[in-house]
């Protein structure tokens, strides 16, 4: 199956506040690269060299540093979000045109840094048959999404709030986890989408459950980080300091 990359790249940034007060979340450096190069490097080592990217804040710096690098000897292509910051699910919307003419789409936030198998994560996709599979782990994250024993999602619940979305029926004892910030969806979820402009793609994902395989893939890994903290970005340099980032696991 023909797989494109969708790194969402358009945040503000704004928890990595003062880094990003001069350049996107993209262009913060780990490391000595660019969370953004970071993230081409680990999909090339896995095998994926078609991407696309939505831009937004400071968004000439991101495009000026891929024309540099030569887009790494990728086939890379831009989902201009200038205008407007359409969030989660308007971003895989308004790049619709640049994602249509594949099979399926790896969605991965450019501050996830991890070495997950995303071919592992693909071949449970395609086993279970699904619209969309999210990776997902144990994690003290306060969202947590819940999926009952056929890994089907139906509920969503934040702890801090007590906010929860049940979208589903289910019986028996539903299993809970966070998101990675990494998923794929097949291409035709785009027949699926009524939603427009701004919107989350969790919702969507939420919405869909109650009739669509929107399931969890339970993802190992030897590391991974959610970088939009700068506590985060600082344990992450000091841990993968000795270590090698792209290594297939």
């Amino acid at each position: 199956m023909k797989t494109k990359v969708f790194i969402l790249a358009a945040g503000l940034g704004t928890r990595l506040k003062p880094l990003t007060d001069t350049k996107p979340k993209a262009m913060v450096y780990l490391n000595g690269k660019p969370l953004l190069e970071h993230i081409i490097l680990k999909m090339k080592s896995q095998g994926f060299d078609d991407f696309v990217i939505n831009v937004h804040h400071f968004a000439n710096q991101i495009e000026n540093f891929l024309k540099e690098k030569n887009n790494f000897n990728c086939r890379i292509q831009i989902s201009d979000e200038r205008a407007e910051l359409l969030d989660t699910g308007g971003a895989l919307l308004k790049a619709e045109n640049l994602l249509s003419d594949t099979d399926q789409i790896i969605i991965h936030n450019v501050d996830i840094f991890s070495d997950i198998n995303l071919n592992k994560l693909i071949d449970f996709k395609i086993k279970n048959n699904a619209l969309a599979t999210l990776a997902v782990h144990k994690s003290n994250s306060s969202r947590k999404l819940l999926f009952d024993e056929n890994n089907q999602l139906c509920r969503w619940k934040n702890i801090n709030t007590g906010e929860e979305k049940i979208v589903r029926k289910y019986k028996g004892k539903l299993t809970e986890y966070a998101f990675t910030g990494i998923h794929i969806i097949n291409t035709d979820i785009f027949n699926h989408i009524t939603e427009t402009g701004k919107f989350s793609i969790i919702d969507l994902y939420l919405r869909l459950a109650k009739t669509e395989r929107i399931i969890s893939s339970p993802v190992k890994y030897n590391y991974w980080f959610d970088l939009g903290k700068l506590e985060t970005l600082k344990k992450a340099s000091q841990l993968i300091n000795n270590m090698q980032p792209y290594v297939k696991n």
